[in-house]
């Protein structure tokens, strides 16, 4: 069988980019594709794939001013060439679903959202801090966008979300039905401690949206400890806000990343994530998770067992919760355990599954052509 995997633009390592590794851990001999691709800025396994891009990523100035060119996304994945391939993956969290494919290939999605660039793009600029001129500039380019974007999404046999949230937008955006697959965490990467170490964690890119001010503000204020992970053009303002018990540690992974996690007391959450990885990372290591009662949180945090939620995107709520926290309350492999229904090995179970249900709605069986006229897919969609 021959499989393509086509991802949007490939410009960071995220989660996106984990479920991209995945993917192709399934599907070792796919070929990978994607309008535009940054090698400088993705781990250096990534340039072993010979990742196929578009005439996007010859366009002079297009990789570093890859937000002006944004309108040119949906063209650059339809000229990606899939002719010849049984079955395309699409891995969309902006446009990688207009990759166009023929009658007898079958197109599976795996959709991290709907662009909220497309259909949220109020809350978007808000949180891209966008002021009037830019938002005047791109407004008049939204609305083309959006007929396109519904457009290509009937081009797609079989949808799967990440998670209820990203359910129900795809239901609303593009009236599709879809089945529910969450991302994978490898547990195998993680460990239980004897014991916690008293601090709590963040874990995060620090941009705006994230709302890591949140957490160092509710922190500030209880005088706890608050280790902070990660970079991101946020740093130095939140650096400013952040008091004595607030320790700033950069960038972290493999090792230095699990034993972050398993000695923190409990991993903070305060994004409205699509899913979110971060939390199950921390549910792998044993340990507790006190996230926005919002987004993706709500399928994986249990309260009272595996964390707890706080209701208000603000520094006085999740202090909150953490002033009657007691760490000690939880146990860590009751926690690791539900983090084990989210491992790689059943995602890559559950996604081979979807995949041949996919193939046989058109006729087909995975791994060989049809040995019989293919009959129409049944409609997914919504009455």
């Amino acid at each position: 069988m021959k499989v393509a995997i086509v991802h949007d633009v490939i410009n960071q390592y995220g989660g996106a980019e984990k479920v991209l590794e995945e993917l192709r851990a399934i599907y070792p001999d796919a070929t990978i594709m994607a309008p535009s691709y940054h090698p400088d800025l993705l781990p250096p396994r990534f340039r072993d794939w010979g990742i196929r891009t578009s005439w996007l990523d010859r366009l002079p100035g297009a990789n570093r001013f890859h937000r002006i060119v944004f309108p040119l996304y949906p063209f650059a994945m339809q000229s990606l060439v899939t002719d010849g391939y049984d079955l395309v993956i699409s891995s969309a969290f902006n446009f990688a679903h207009n990759v166009t494919t023929g009658p007898d290939t079958t197109h599976v999605c795996y959709c991290h959202s709907p662009s909220r660039f497309l259909w949220d793009f109020d809350a978007y600029a808000r949180r891209e801090g966008f002021g009037k001129v830019k938002r005047g500039l791109i407004a008049p380019f939204l609305p083309p966008l959006r007929g396109l974007d519904i457009a290509s999404a009937q081009g797609v046999d079989h949808w799967i979300a990440t998670s209820d949230l990203v359910q129900r937008r795809i239901r609303k955006t593009y009236r599709r039905r879809s089945a529910l697959i969450p991302p994978p965490i490898d547990i195998n990467e993680f460990h239980v401690a004897p014991r916690h170490d008293g601090y709590y964690l963040l874990l995060m890119r620090l941009v705006g949206w994230k709302r890591a001010d949140v957490a160092i503000e509710a922190c500030n204020r209880l005088g706890l400890k608050l280790l902070v992970a990660g970079d991101g053009r946020d740093t130095a303002r939140l650096k400013q806000m952040a008091g004595p018990t607030i320790e700033f540690v950069g960038r972290v992974d493999g090792a230095r990343k699990a034993d972050l996690y398993a000695r923190c007391a409990a991993f903070i959450l305060p994004a409205i994530e699509d899913f979110g990885i971060t939390p199950l990372e921390a549910m792998a290591s044993g340990r507790p998770v006190i996230a926005l009662g919002q987004g993706g949180a709500l399928d994986t945090v249990r309260p009272g067992v595996t964390g707890e939620f706080f209701a208000e995107q603000e520094a006085g709520s999740l202090a909150g919760v953490l002033s009657g926290f007691d760490p000690d309350a939880y146990d860590p492999q009751a926690i690791r355990r539900h983090a084990a229904q989210y491992d790689r090995t059943v995602f890559q179970r559950r996604i081979r599954e979807e995949v041949a249900r996919a193939m046989r709605r058109q006729g087909r069986a995975p791994g060989s052509a049809p040995d019989r006229p293919a009959r129409p897919a049944e409609p997914q969609l919504v009455a």
